[in-house]
């Protein structure tokens, strides 16, 4: 089956300079060097948002350019936060109630961390794909931090955002293609303890660095050359013809790791965009791959690798053509 991006909207409040955020000052001197290291000089902070405010500044983003109004909209499906604000609620029903999307279908998908986008793009899909009267669905994330810290030793600075993706049957960016791979043997890897502790006590924890430095890494090298590999092989496409890789944004190191593990060169937006922003969990890789397209890397006809990791952990690839291409592709 073939998806592909219609519209796509990614809301970045303020940004805040890496070296002025005030949890610095309580690190270990390992800890603080390590956070410096990371290649990231800023972090998109949008102080007094909420997970939901930030989907819902993206979501209205989205049907403003797509000139459509939330009533038109068949689907509504979010990307669930890390931690939502209450228990017990539906995050998602209010996120439609502040759309507007009254008729919409609205669930939530989650469960893989910043991998979870790529269940959220194969929901839309498959519900286009299995009901001829709908037309549109929107995928939808609000993306903050868990606890009051950003900083998530040893791996990444989170920042906030906000994205949407119109998921419609006609559109310039077509995923020809997606392969997803998942494994329990990771799933406690990170974990923040709550339970009878106040919320400026939360800290998000690696239970085992060595394990989460030198074991996952490792098997992500492979994980991620395998499903390119495979993704390139069963769509008959040789790996000269792709015009850009895009990866996520956890840190330099990481970009490095994807970009050996392939031989190739990642797109700069993916640099740059860790730079001035951070981490945006499931927003990175479609807020990189905008920005490639917005600076030419992926022209009319071209090709894009659009790969994802978590340390839940999760590994996914998807093939992307930028052009209109067939007719009567169901398109995201």
């Amino acid at each position: 089956m073939t998806i592909a991006l219609h519209t796509t909207a990614t809301h970045l409040p303020g940004r805040t300079a890496l070296a002025g955020l005030p949890e610095l000052a309580a690190l270990s001197d390992p800890e603080r060097a390590a956070c410096l290291a990371l290649g990231i000089e800023r972090v998109a902070v949008g102080d007094g948002l909420s997970a939901v405010d930030l989907a819902a500044r993206a979501g209205q983003q989205a049907l403003a350019t797509a000139g459509l109004a939330p009533d038109r909209l068949d689907g509504l499906i979010m990307i669930e936060p890390r931690a939502p604000e209450a228990f017990a609620t539906s995050e998602t029903t209010r996120l439609q109630a502040l759309l507007g999307a009254d008729r919409a279908w609205a669930f939530s998908v989650g469960g893989l961390g910043c991998a979870s986008v790529v269940p959220a793009l194969l929901a839309a899909a498959g519900r286009l794909a299995t009901d001829p009267a709908a037309a549109r669905i929107l995928v939808v994330h609000g993306s903050t931090p868990v606890t009051t810290r950003r900083y998530r030793h040893p791996v990444t600075v989170n920042g906030d955002s906000g994205q949407a993706v119109l998921v419609a049957r006609d559109g310039p960016l077509r995923v020809r293609d997606i392969l997803l791979e998942t494994s329990g043997a990771y799933w406690n890897l990170f974990h923040v303890d709550y339970r009878g502790r106040e919320p400026d006590r939360w800290r998000e924890e690696c239970t085992d660095i060595p394990t989460y430095a030198f074991r996952l890494a490792v098997e992500s090298r492979k994980r991620i050359a395998a499903l390119t590999r495979r993704l390139l092989e069963r769509n008959g496409v040789d790996r000269d013809a792709v015009s850009c890789y895009i990866g996520q944004n956890l840190s330099a190191a990481a970009l490095r790791i994807v970009a050996e593990s392939l031989d190739v060169k990642l797109s700069d937006a993916c640099a740059d965009n860790l730079r001035d922003n951070g981490h945006l969990g499931p927003n990175d890789a479609l807020f990189n791959l905008a920005t490639a397209i917005d600076r030419g890397h992926l022209p009319e006809g071209g090709l894009a690798v659009v790969l994802n990791m978590s340390p839940a952990a999760a590994w996914s690839a998807m093939l992307v053509e930028h052009g209109t291409g067939e007719g009567g592709a169901v398109c995201l």
